[in-house]
């Protein structure tokens, strides 16, 4: 989201300038099918092989492909590089997700879970901060900053020695083993435990108690999804256009709505993680979802002035993206252990094949209306809606507490949601150190 713009002016040729917002919606598009593609098959592979494994084969696939990044000298190469990087975006998020909820007692589950999506505000934020020291580096500032993507591969160093599965998962899987040797051996096994052979997502579409959730979580997802990238993406680049209509630097501004923008997700991913403690699940994600709507109106119509425009980018990042949090905090307790990683992956990345087409969709609008203001707020419009939706409940076995773990989760989901750039150790251990 901050040097798109900037890379793809310079690798495509003059003559296809003015087409530039078009090209950076298919940046993005080409990122959210890989993002999706990777969420998926990682949600399935981690019910099978393990959260820790399949953690730290896509944080590995992410470092490789974005550092390779840096050197891509066509556009072309560039999308190619941005879906192989998708792949291992998308699957961090299960794993860590599953492997949170399984960690956390139900009373601190909801603020264990928003901590852990508050790494991808942390990592905007952290993006931001280093562009504003990298930008002026030169044309080629852009690769600097894919190059430092490669940093996240050291964490897995960290998760190899210092991590291990959730007692929940290993229980489940080896109530799956058992099965496969019994019926391997000869011996009879019960229905409920014979349905234990067939694949997680075959599970999912054919218990009809699981299958009931999946059309309106599917629907939410979509919602959320499309209406951030297709809308609030958008965001770094219009601040740019702001400050140079009102005389100002392009690139400085650019970057400190991505600060605005990461700080203002971290405060609505905690405060979602609170109210969902407080008030239940349901009702506050009512809340941030007819919240998203004037959060992103306000940014994109009615304000002019680059300072005003900043005041409102923090509120469209409270809601908008804050809202997110509902994901990680929902999602796992509406499923069991065996079927949990593929189930909260594919509600959480399914809705992005139909979400790629927004940024493409976008560029198109802002070609065509001849600005990104008018193109964002339709596109709000249609996707900010909020249909009533009835989940009900779901069961969630207990499970232990694991600070450390919950750590490295976060710290993994981390190197992945600043979606750009690189990892670290930040200060989110005294958080976890209270909700564990």
């Amino acid at each position: 989201m901050l040097v798109a713009a900037i890379a793809v002016r310079q690798l495509l040729p003059p003559e296809r300038a003015a087409d530039a917002p078009e090209y950076v919606g298919g940046l993005l598009a080409v990122t959210l099918v890989g993002w999706a593609t990777g969420g998926v098959v990682s949600g399935m592979l981690a019910d099978y092989i393990g959260r820790k494994r399949m953690l730290m084969i896509s944080i590995l696939c992410y470092a490789l492909f974005t550092g390779l990044s840096a050197v891509a000298h066509t556009y072309w190469m560039l999308l190619l590089f941005r879906f192989l990087t998708g792949l291992g975006l998308g699957g961090e998020w299960g794993p860590g997700a599953a492997m949170v909820s399984e960690l956390w007692p139900p009373a601190t589950r909801g603020r264990a879970a928003a901590a852990l999506q508050s790494a991808y505000g942390v990592g905007i934020l952290l993006a931001s901060v280093v562009w504003l020291f990298v930008a002026p580096l030169g044309p080629e500032s852009w690769r600097y900053m894919f190059l430092l993507g490669v940093l996240p591969a050291f964490l897995i160093l960290y998760i190899r020695r210092g991590l291990d599965d959730p007692a929940l998962w290993c229980a489940a899987d080896a109530r799956r083993r058992a099965v496969v040797a019994c019926v391997a051996s000869g011996q009879a096994v019960a229905d409920e435990d014979r349905a234990l052979l067939r694949l997680s997502v075959v599970r999912l579409v054919t218990i009809p108690a699981l299958r009931r959730k999946l059309g309106p979580l599917l629907l939410m997802s979509l919602v959320t999804i499309v209406g951030y990238w297709g809308a609030s993406t958008w965001i770094p680049q219009y601040a740019g256009q702001i400050a140079t209509a009102a005389g100002r630097e392009a690139r400085e501004w650019i970057a400190l709505a991505g600060i605005v923008s990461g700080l203002s997700a971290i405060a609505g991913y905690l405060l979602f993680g609170v109210l969902a403690d407080r008030w239940g699940r349901k009702p506050t994600t009512w809340v941030f979802y007819l919240g998203a709507l004037p959060a992103v109106w306000v940014p994109f119509l009615l304000v002019r002035d680059p300072v005003l425009f900043l005041a409102a980018v923090a509120l469209n990042g409270i809601f908008t993206t804050g809202q997110f949090a509902w994901m990680p905090i929902y999602l796992p307790e509406l499923f069991p252990t065996s079927v949990r990683g593929t189930a909260i992956a594919l509600v959480f990345n399914t809705a992005r094949y139909l979400a790629a087409a927004g940024p493409l969709v976008a560029g198109a609008v802002i070609v065509m209306f001849g600005g990104i203001g008018r193109a964002a707020s339709i596109i709000a419009l249609v996707f900010h809606q909020t249909p009533d939706l009835d989940l009900g409940t779901g069961d969630m076995e207990g499970g232990s507490t694991g600070t450390m773990a919950g750590l490295a989760t976060w710290l993994a989901y981390f190197t992945g949601g600043s979606t750009y750039t690189l990892g670290s150790v930040v200060s989110m251990a005294a958080y976890f150190g209270q909700v564990a």
